[in-house]
């Protein structure tokens, strides 16, 4: 370690949205930083920018940059984790990787902190779920402990920040579009986002599904620790900005009612129930965006799966649990073995 009283951290991909919203966290929540080094490519670099530790300078990425860095937070591309992410951990730093690169290889974990820290532990390079699968397993992981699950139906409503700042900027501009009279200008997506929604992210699949909705059954999957779980979803785009709601059904192997859900749920780390229809109180984008928790309610007895089952809908920042929030809460989880090794 580098410091006694502090490390040194860099984010790689500084300049994007999850990149900035890692240093927002990273300060939020006092993560023992003695210094921090803000990366990405060379057409940011010398940029200076404004952060909570005060105004920094965008320096180019390269291996020498992170050299002797203690933890190192990749908010890039797949390709360049790919490339870079391991040789980063083999000059020593901690690695926790964004991108989809890594989190579907057996060797590499794909880390939850509420749900399996543990699989963090003596690893340099960690992997960060999908930003979907990461709000779901909040919700899913506490029921399952208490009553076993057995099947899993998720429609899924994300937000533009899914796609990045371009995405989020894209929907800005065409709102702006429409105001004006004129057409929305659709790059990043596959139509025009505004006043519509979108059953396609990502690229299709043999199987008729998007490689999105996959992610969620395989990241699911990996990282309750449940192989043969069955899982299904649908992933839609919808034009909020940048939480992601998702409706979900589950079949579970022991009886379930609403109330003994929200009673586990109420206790869930991470989790907060908001589930009081009759005051028109439940999970929304609004109320959820800049919230750490993972927002769960409308918690109701499955129509299909009776007395094992329940239907219900959840809500999390898509740039905090999602990204940013996960990433530090990783580096927070092994901060303990990484002190006690040096």
């Amino acid at each position: 370690m580098s410091d006694a009283r502090g490390l040194s951290v860099a984010i790689v991909g500084a300049t994007g949205a999850v990149g900035i919203e890692m240093v927002k966290v990273l300060h939020n929540r006092r993560f023992p930083v003695a210094t921090l080094k803000l990366l990405a490519s060379a057409r940011s670099a010398s940029k200076k920018v404004a952060s909570p530790y005060g105004e920094k300078t965008i320096e180019e990425f390269s291996l020498d940059a992170v050299k002797g860095v203690d933890f190192v937070l990749m908010a890039v591309s797949g390709e360049f984790a790919k490339e870079f992410a391991p040789k980063i951990a083999a000059q020593g730093s901690i690695v926790i990787d964004n991108s989809s690169a890594f989190r579907y290889d057996d060797a590499i974990p794909l880390v939850v902190p509420e749900i399996n820290a543990a699989a963090a532990t003596g690893h340099r390079l960690i992997a960060n779920p999908n930003c979907t699968t990461a709000v779901l397993v909040m919700a899913l992981y506490p029921l399952h402990q208490a009553f076993g699950l057995k099947r899993v139906i998720v429609s899924t409503y994300q937000a533009a920040s899914g796609a990045g700042a371009e995405g989020m900027g894209e929907l800005e501009d065409g709102l702006r579009s429409w105001a004006a009279g004129t057409k929305a200008e659709n790059k990043v997506f596959a139509h025009p986002l505004p006043f519509n929604v979108i059953p396609h992210i990502d690229v299709f699949q043999p199987n008729g599904y998007t490689k999105e909705e996959m992610k969620v059954v395989w990241e699911s999957r990996k990282i309750m620790g449940l192989p043969e779980l069955l899982v299904s979803c649908t992933a839609v785009r919808i034009p909020t900005l940048r939480a992601h709601s998702e409706a979900v059904t589950i079949e579970t192997l022991k009886p379930v009612t609403p109330a003994t859900a929200r009673e586990v749920l109420k206790h869930a780390p991470g989790v907060k129930l908001v589930d009081d229809p009759a005051a028109k109180l439940y999970p929304m984008p609004l109320t959820a965006t800049g919230s750490d928790d993972v927002e769960v309610g409308r918690i109701r007895e499955s129509l299909v799966f009776g007395a094992n089952g329940l239907d219900f809908f959840c809500v999390g920042d898509q740039l905090l649990k999602g990204a940013a929030l996960n990433a530090v809460q990783i580096a927070e989880s092994v901060l303990p073995s990484l002190r006690k090794a040096a």
